[in-house]
């Protein structure tokens, strides 16, 4: 019975996907996740598609702002991260009628069909220590944030950006949390932009990182939200349990340096590998299942900071697929939830159904898909019967 019960229940999942009047609700809260294409196994944007909506996940980051996922997502209630590479910010600096062609080109095309609700100027600039980049990171939201202006959209689409924690020069403990001296003079007025136009400050947070550089010295409970000790901020006397809330802390702590206290921090990337190479201690299946587990535990629970109690955590969960051709060490290409095959890579509760998918531009192909949805129709409304006891894999076609 159980059996049947669950293929029913993606078959509808499925059959709900492909319906145009069915419309999935979101609050607007809860785990997000990163969809890199670093790869050449991935499955297609439409797989993708239906593989988020079975797993429930609502809100999606991207590194660009790819023209297939985005139509792939039309008229879902997925809300879109999309990413401006690093090699526009020094032309959009210097020209920022470019800023108004990109969004014209990449953003409007898109934007009445797919809810794209921020756009993320550069990745990780600051670890580049390139000083002509990272003086046109500002510049380049801000072009960015008048273009949406000049568009009507800039209260609908927020301009933010996302940083490495190397920014950082001191974070323990995390009331004493500090920038490094030479990035002060870009941050100073990166911030007050963030305050100016109220977007959040973007953190990319791994503690993987740190276990992996001192495992004698940090508790692997410690990393992976396990109990723990814990340790207790001399200044202020809160007790942190886990690294990545003593990370975020930190981070509000060197923002409040600079003046600020009205930008909120929120995670644009976290998670663990469950592979590496021989000298990347931690990168296995069952840390990574701990990690990303009880994490979303975590944000189910709507947990906040020790030092921002009532402020849940934001995070976006670092990736969706393992990507195989991102350079660098074994970890980097195996931070995935899902192989690119659709099956999990470990078990953190997340069952979702990526859909085999026939491309076919025949009219009999178009009949068979509104035939497979006029049979589901009638099976979801209890109008016909299906023999849950045969096991079958049903296509998804799409006439082309």
């Amino acid at each position: 019975m159980a059996t049947r019960s669950l293929f029913f229940f993606k078959v509808l999942l499925l059959f709900l996907a492909l319906s145009d009047s069915f419309s999935a609700t979101s609050n607007g809260q809860g785990v997000g996740i990163n969809y890199g294409q670093i790869a050449n196994n991935l499955p297609s944007p439409a797989r993708v598609a239906v593989l988020l909506r079975s797993l429930n996940i609502t809100r999606v980051k991207l590194y660009d702002a790819d023209p297939n996922v985005l139509s792939s997502f039309s008229n879902s209630q997925v809300d879109f991260m999309i990413g401006l590479g690093n090699e526009f910010l020094q032309n959009m600096s210097a020209d920022p009628t470019k800023a108004q062609s990109w969004i014209q080109q990449r953003l409007q095309p898109h934007i009445a069909k797919t809810r794209i609700t921020s756009i993320v100027v550069g990745n990780e600039i600051f670890k580049t220590n390139d000083r002509v980049l990272i003086s046109s990171l500002l510049p380049a939201m801000k072009a960015v944030y008048s273009a949406l202006t000049n568009l009507g959209l800039e209260k609908q689409v927020t301009v933010t950006s996302a940083h490495s924690l190397d920014m950082l020069q001191t974070s323990y403990p995390p009331s004493s949390g500090s920038f490094r001296q030479e990035f002060i003079q870009f941050l100073q007025p990166l911030l007050d932009f963030h305050s100016q136009i109220k977007s959040p400050f973007l953190i990319n947070a791994y503690p993987f990182f740190a276990y992996m550089d001192s495992p004698k010295e940090i508790p692997l409970e410690y990393v992976l939200f396990q109990p723990n000790q814990g340790m207790v901020d001399p200044n202020t006397n809160l007790h942190y349990d886990n690294m990545l809330f003593a990370q975020v802390d930190a981070l509000y702590a060197a923002i409040k340096t600079l003046g600020h206290t009205d930008v909120e921090v929120r995670i644009s990337e976290t998670g663990w590998p469950s592979k590496g190479d021989e000298n990347e201690i931690g990168a296995t299946p069952e840390n990574a299942a701990l990690y990303n587990g009880n994490l979303l535990r975590l944000v189910q629970q709507r947990k906040g900071t020790p030092g921002k109690k009532s402020v849940p955590i934001d995070v976006y969960v670092f990736a969706l697929f393992n990507e195989n051709l991102k350079p660098g060490p074994t970890s980097e290409r195996n931070y995935g939830l899902f192989y690119p095959d659709g099956k999990p890579v470990y078990n953190v509760g997340l069952q979702g159904y990526l859909p085999d998918i026939i491309y076919s531009s025949s009219a009999s192909s178009i009949k068979n898909l509104n035939l497979w949805r006029a049979l589901m129709g009638l099976a979801v409304a209890g109008l016909i019967g299906l023999d849950m006891g045969v096991k079958m894999r049903i296509p998804l076609v799409i006439g082309l």
